[in-house]
């Protein structure tokens, strides 16, 4: 099928196949903890847990259904253990997102995400089938979690094998573009990767559904700044019932400090609000307490990071969030880690910070019912390929030291500069955007060193522009092709959208100022020399070298910076940034800063006729803030503050730390 159509296709599916979308009501707000269960807990400390769950206003668990603690030696099954668990959540009135966990190696802690040949498939349908029938008894069952954080472990096996076998057939790999030059790079691994899945996932899931067809279905994505590669949303949503990810902040926030933790919350809650399209999603996976021997970073949430991080979810249209966990594993690697309460069962203040954000939505049903993001306009787009790409060419080079291979780094340095003047834009992958409209005015789109653009994306990218959208181009986008070609040299598909073309890249050992529209900014690794096209602007130059253009097209137009600004503001201060994009982008949002607050975000959901902001304060300093509203007849009211702030005059004084949620009517 044709690319382009493909993606309308996807974009026609997200609007029809969701009869199990939940309503974003306030009874479906899901606060909860993982409750670990393993042989040798009683009776007592097991129901202590679920109280405690219940007196803190948690209406939701996870629980890890081990095969190897039910299925015995000489093939009989003994469910007790989860059995007690699961009456223990409907006493309580808890639902349960039961995580399917097949037998594996002792010291796995994530589970296999692909088996290792059929035998091994026919034993996890056989578990399916066992779990769904006798746990579809229970009223408490909520939803099944169909594996572990899928992502990665695609090994070679005899099942990986013949599936690739299969795959090729329908897949075969190119051996000369249209044009004639040879495809010598093989991407096709990556491909056959993100196939395989969404093939595991729709199979789990068609599992369950030749035996229970209401019950819901989920799946916690995680690590996704490294792993979006291989994840397929608009695939994933005609089989799921909502959609859900992972997010430790010591095991998948590696390229942030401490401080833009809740910036990395917020970008990777953007991520899944996009991906779940019209399903509802929620935040599987919280760290709810010390890692002390795992992970990359050890460190322990406070209080303050616990409710920022649920408000963020929150604020960007997500039910909610489960921690992981409530009560530590006793056995194996992780014992006596990530748990939310103490190693007597008592609860911690994060358990208290937790009630706290659940009490603040139960006395303003009101105010959160059918809450909805409110649109920006702003939409930071990735394209899988250009992953691919980079990880490919800057393969056992040290590129991430010298700054070569950047990831998403310069499209999360575009995303914090918006943040950080209160915008918090859409950031999508370029198959989630809807390219069926017939009227783009006020929206952008930002390609932040997109390394590799498909070549059909250009219908799609000049169909987005003459409709009266905006255009950003930054960094090396479209330096190559899908197949690993440098577009410089077999014919530049974007000459006439991006305005002209470049006659030469060079590596900058320093940043470097560029004056565009009479702003200061600062780029990093890549200068560019532009050849503009006849009808082009030249919005940044200096003596006979053109740094920046600007080209019309019917409605809308495109500016073209070749160098990684996001990547700059990231590392130095994303100011100049922030005032450059705001006098370029064609988007008018509801609320935000008046002037740039480093370190600080604001969420913006729309409640009925009024506005809920939640501003959260990572500076180290008090932050006095003007908020510059559309509708300047809105009144405020404070309904959460957990460090004291205040709104004097107008102004916003948030603290440190603190979360402010303010509702605006």
């Amino acid at each position: 099928m044709n690319r382009n159509y493909l993606l309308i296709f996807y974009t026609l599916i997200c609007c029809f196949s969701f009869s199990k979308t939940l309503a974003q009501t306030p009874n479906n707000f899901e606060l909860g903890a993982q409750v670990f269960i393993e042989p040798g807990q009683n009776q007592q400390e097991t129901e202590q847990w679920f109280k405690t769950l219940k007196e803190n206003g948690m209406n939701v668990c996870r629980i890890r259904m081990f095969e190897s603690y039910m299925r015995k030696a000489d093939g009989s099954w003994d469910f007790s253990l989860f059995d007690r668990a699961f009456l223990l959540a409907e006493k309580y009135d808890i639902k349960v997102y039961a995580t399917f966990f097949p037998a594996t190696d002792k010291e796995d802690i994530g589970g296999w995400k692909f088996p290792k040949n059929q035998t091994q498939l026919q034993e996890f349908s056989r578990y399916i089938k066992k779990l769904v029938i006798h746990f579809g008894q229970y009223k408490s069952l909520y939803a099944w979690v169909l594996i572990n954080e899928p992502g990665g472990g695609l090994n070679n096996t005899e099942f990986s094998n013949k599936m690739r076998s299969d795959w090729d057939k329908n897949n075969p790999s190119m051996e000369y573009l249209p044009n004639g030059y040879p495809v010598l790079v093989d991407i096709q691994e990556y491909r056959f990767k993100r196939y395989m899945t969404s093939w595991m996932l729709n199979w789990i899931a068609s599992e369950v559904r030749k035996n229970d067809s209401k019950v819901g279905l989920h799946v916690n994505n995680h690590a996704i700044f490294s792993n979006a590669q291989e994840y397929d949303f608009p695939y994933w949503r005609t089989f799921l019932t909502s959609l859900g990810g992972s997010a430790h902040a010591s095991w998948h926030f590696g390229q942030f400090k401490r401080q833009e933790y809740a910036l990395a919350m917020s970008a990777n809650s953007e991520m899944l609000l996009s991906g779940a399209g019209r399903l509802p999603w929620m935040m599987t996976e919280l760290q709810g307490g010390n890692n002390t021997f795992s992970a990359y970073n050890p460190m322990c949430p406070t209080k303050e990071e616990v409710s920022q991080w649920l408000w963020t979810v929150i604020g960007s249209q997500g039910l909610g969030g489960i921690f992981w966990s409530l009560n530590a594993r006793a056995s194996g690697i992780e014992s006596g880690e990530w748990a939310l309460v103490d190693f007597q069962n008592k609860p911690t203040e994060r358990v208290t910070a937790i009630k706290n954000v659940s009490d603040c939505l139960k006395e303003n049903k009101a105010v959160f019912q059918d809450i909805e993001k409110a649109e920006t306009g702003i939409n930071l787009l990735y394209i899988r390929e250009s992953i691919w790409t980079e990880n490919i060419i800057t393969k056992g080079l040290p590129a991430e030291k010298d700054g070569r291979k950047t990831e998403m780094n310069d499209l999360l340095g575009y995303f914090q500069a918006f943040s950080e003047m209160g915008i918090s834009p859409n950031i999508k992958a370029f198959e989630e955007f809807d390219f069926t409209k017939n009227d783009y005015t006020g929206a952008t789109i930002i390609l932040a060193n997109q390394l590799a653009v498909p070549n059909n994306y250009k219908s799609l990218l000049e169909s987005f522009v003459e409709k009266g959208g905006k255009l950003i181009v930054g960094g090396l986008t479209a330096f190559y092709d899908e197949n690993v070609h440098n577009t410089m040299l077999t014919g530049f598909p974007f000459k006439e959208l991006f305005g002209g073309e470049i006659s030469e890249f060079r590596f900058l050992e320093t940043p470097k100022e560029f004056t565009i529209n009479n702003h200061q900014v600062y780029g990093e690794k890549w200068e560019a020399f532009l050849k503009p096209n006849k009808n082009a602007e030249i919005v940044s130059s200096a003596g006979d070298k053109i740094y920046a253009i600007r080209s019309k097209h019917k409605k809308g137009s495109v500016v073209w910076i070749p160098t990684l600004l996001g990547v700059y503001g990231r590392s130095h201060s994303c100011k100049q940034l922030s005032e450059l994009l705001l006098s370029i982008c064609d988007a008018t949002v509801d609320f935000r800063f008046s002037n740039h607050h480093a370190n600080v975000l604001m969420k913006t959901l729309k409640s009925g006729n009024g506005y809920v902001t939640i501003i959260i304060n990572k500076n180290k300093e008090k932050q006095i803030i003007d908020i510059q509203k559309k509708d300047v007849k809105l009144q405020s009211k404070i309904l959460f503050n957990d460090g004291g702030g205040t709104i004097i005059n107008g102004k916003i004084n948030i603290n440190p730390e603190e979360t402010l949620v303010i509702h605006w009517k």
